[in-house]
Order: C-alpha cells, then sequence, then structure tokens
C-alpha cells in the first residue's frame, strides 16, 4: 500500500476514535491560524478531562502522530521549529482551579486555567502566586510552566521550580503521573516538578498543577533612578543586592536610544516602604523618580513588539549578575550602525533584548552574542526570528547535558510524539 494512502487512512482512524471519546463537538480541522512555527497541523483535539487527554495521547501515540500541547498560545514560537505536527491537544477546557487551601497557601489548578483567572481567585483571600509571568491573561499554567516564564519577582520568591509543590501530567502512552502533593515540605517521590518545569512538553502534557503561594503585600513602591551609563547602573545594582534592603525585584533598562535606568520595587507596610525606600534614595544620588508599576512591563513590552515583526528578533540571555554591564556592552557594540536594541537585564542575571533591523544584520547579531555569551559561561535563547532565519537553533551548545537529555526524552516519550524538534539539541 502506498505510504501516503496508509498515513490517511491512520489519520482518519485516529478522528474517528478521539471523536468517541470527546465527542464531535470537541474535534476539528486545523486551519491557518493553528500553524504552529509555520509546521500545518491536521487536527485540533479539546480534551474535556484529564482521562480523556491520556487516552487521546495513547491513540496519537499509537498511530506515530506528532502532538503539540496548546495553552493560550502567547509562547508557540518559542523554541526550534517543530519536526512535524499533526496533532493540537487544546487545554482550553481543562482550565478549572481544583482546590484552594487558602490557609495551607497552597492551591491546586488545572493546566488550562489562566494565570489572571488564578490570580484574581487568590486575590480574594490576599494570596498571589508569585510571579509575574507573560501575557497572564491569555498565558495558561501549563504553558507558563513548561516555558519557564518567571519574571522579575523571581528575585525575592525564586523561580517557577520553587514554586511548584507538585505536578500530574499525562505521558505519551496514556501513563497519567503525579509527584509531589498538597502540602509545601513534601519530599514523596521522583521530583516530577523540576523536571517538567522548562521542558516545553517533550515529556509529557501537564495536566494539574500545585502551588505554594505568597500573601499580597500591603502596599508597593517603585524607585527609578537614570543613570550615566550601564557601568554605573551595574555598580547600583550590586550595592542594593549586598545591602540589607528587602527589596522583591530590581532591574536595568536601557537601548540604543535610552540612557540606563534602574528600577528597585518595595512590598511591605507603609511605615516599612518609607525607611526602605529612604535608604536606597541615599545610595542612588542621581536622577530620582517615584515610578508607577508600568516600568515592570518593560520585558512584556520588549516581547510584545518581537511578535508579528518580520524584521526584528528577541533573545533571552542568562550571565552572571556582576558581567551584565559587559554583556549590554558587547550588544550595543555588535549593533552599533546596523541595529535599534532595547534591554532589559535583572539582578538574578537574567535579561531579555529586542533587536530590530535588517534580518541579515540580527543574524549575524544574534550569532556573534551567542558565542560572546557561551564564552563567558552564560546562554542566549531565541525566542523570536524572523523567518528568514527561522533555522537558526533557538537554544545554543547544550554542552555535556545532552547525552542525558536524550535519555530522559526517550524514557518519557521513546517514540518522539510530544513537540518534535522543538527543544534543546533538536529533542
Amino acid at each position: 500500500m502506498d505510504s501516503s494512502v496508509s498515513s490517511k487512512a491512520t489519520a482518519n482512524t485516529f478522528e474517528a476514535d478521539v471523536r468517541e471519546i470527546v465527542t464531535a463537538k470537541y474535534v476539528r480541522t486545523a486551519g491557518e491560524s493553528d500553524a504552529v512555527a509555520g509546521a500545518q497541523p491536521s487536527l485540533v483535539v479539546e480534551p474535556g478531562s484529564e482521562q480523556e487527554l491520556a487516552k487521546v495521547l495513547k491513540l496519537a501515540n499509537a498511530a506515530g502522530l506528532a502532538v503539540i500541547p496548546r495553552g493560550g498560545g502567547t509562547k508557540l514560537e518559542w523554541g526550534n521549529l517543530p519536526e512535524r505536527a499533526d496533532v493540537i491537544l487544546s487545554m482550553a477546557r481543562l482550565n478549572r482551579v481544583i482546590e484552594y487551601a487558602w490557609a495551607d497557601l497552597t492551591v491546586s489548578v488545572e493546566a488550562g486555567c489562566t494565570i489572571g483567572k488564578l490570580q484574581e481567585t487568590l486575590a480574594k483571600h490576599g494570596q498571589r502566586l508569585a510571579m509575574d509571568a507573560l501575557w497572564p491573561e491569555r498565558a495558561t499554567v501549563g504553558g507558563v510552566l513548561s516555558t519557564n516564564d518567571s519574571g522579575a519577582l523571581r528575585l525575592r520568591f525564586g523561580s517557577l521550580r520553587d514554586l511548584v509543590i507538585g505536578t500530574t501530567l499525562a505521558l505519551a502512552d496514556g501513563t497519567v503521573a503525579s509527584s509531589g502533593g498538597r502540602v509545601v515540605k513534601n519530599v514523596a517521590g521522583y521530583d516530577l516538578p523540576k523536571l517538567v518545569t522548562g521542558a516545553l512538553g517533550t515529556l509529557g502534557i501537564i495536566t494539574r498543577v500545585f502551588f505554594r503561594l505568597h500573601p499580597l503585600p500591603k502596599e508597593t513602591r517603585t524607585i527609578s533612578c537614570t543613570m550615566e551609563d550601564v557601568r554605573e547602573a551595574q555598580r547600583l545594582v550590586l550595592a542594593i543586592q549586598n545591602s540589607k534592603l528587602a527589596h522583591s525585584a530590581l532591574q536595568i533598562c536601557c537601548g540604543a536610544e535610552m540612557q540606563p535606568r534602574v528600577d528597585v520595587l518595595f512590598e511591605g507596610t507603609e511605615a516599612g516602604l518609607a525607611a526602605q525606600v529612604e535608604q536606597v534614595k541615599s545610595m542612588m544620588g542621581s536622577t530620582i523618580t517615584d515610578a508607577g508599576k508600568d516600568v515592570w512591563s518593560a520585558r512584556q513590552e520588549i516581547c510584545s513588539a518581537g511578535k508579528g515583526n518580520t524584521e526584528s528578533a528577541v533573545a533571552k540571555f542568562t550571565t552572571l549578575p556582576a558581567q551584565m554591564a559587559d554583556t549590554i556592552e558587547t550588544i550595543a557594540r555588535l549593533s552599533v550602525g546596523k541595529l535599534r536594541w532595547s534591554i532589559v537585564a535583572q539582578a538574578t542575571g537574567i535579561g531579555w533584548a529586542r533587536f530590530e533591523g535588517e534580518i541579515s544584520a540580527i543574524e549575524s547579531e544574534l550569532r556573534e552574542l551567542r558565542a560572546a555569551i557561551e564564552r563567558s559561561g552564560g546562554s542566549l535563547v531565541i525566542t523570536h526570528r524572523p523567518a528568514g532565519i527561522s533555522a537558526l537553533d533557538a537554544w545554543g551548545n547544550a554542552g555535556d547535558a545532552l547525552p542525558l537529555m536524550r535519555a530522559v526524552k526517550w524514557q518519557f516519550d521513546p517514540r518522539g510524539s510530544l513537540n518534535p524538534g522543538r527543544f534543546v539539541g533538536g529533542i
């Protein structure tokens, strides 16, 4: 039998079987808007429960179909191009807050719940998930966890891996696996939450998550300071970090047409904030302003400006906090006369950069910058790039860890059904 005829028959059988599981209402033909980084799937399926999702995965795996999980779709372009895309598995119906134990500061939530909806629920009891994800009104819990998307609050409250206390995920063969639990001090079982955080859905599809929570601050205040150059900005950031100030977020914003600015966020009581602010003002000694919360949307502005722009690229870089100025100066040097650029660099050593200009100049910049950052022990991950350089690897050098990562992938997904080719090293 011709292979194309056989593949079509397999796809038709799969679709018929899936309709039996989720009903015909939640199965549809994929359109152009469902394409993932240029790869066009044939089917979109919306399971209504964890059990339905697991059954669909088992069928797809048996049929040799590639499955791409989708939450709010805010970060589908992150990662490498898919090797293939047959089925979009939408998490839109798995959107409940399952169990909110506010007295214990924990919550269990389905992966399709948006961050905005979750935060609204928690705010009713004066609590929050202490992270600031990109596009929270659309981004889902599962998507944020899969991309490890934490923002400036990471400085005080830790990364997502520190906030997750348990996960449940469906594996490619339909197995439903859980790790962790409902309490903060939980060491039972394999540490699955840390493994799947940032794995881009290549090991399993997250179905529910247990988070530890923090109280909402009574008051917040942001102080900004314009600096003469990036070296001065770095010295101030390091001085604040080395002080006894109890700040929640700290960042440097700068660009080709913008002087470096340092922003620092304080949270607490009104009296406590007043003392903190006076101390940081004495350290700044330059142009100081009481800024609003809008300065903390700078990272989202950088990433949003890249979306749909055919002549821009966005990259996430990591470096040592003491090397932030070196990295920013390298970006400025490589861009001069060729590209417009803007940067948000957090005190943790994690930064975001946007480049605008001719595609050839963008590609040259990304390659040279990645080489320079990797030589100093950091990394550069490309989250948005023009179609003309779409083949450029998103992740960079995986180093000695790649064989181990491939072995883990094989244990979880031996047939390569989940998001094939999108992760580090083409995993």
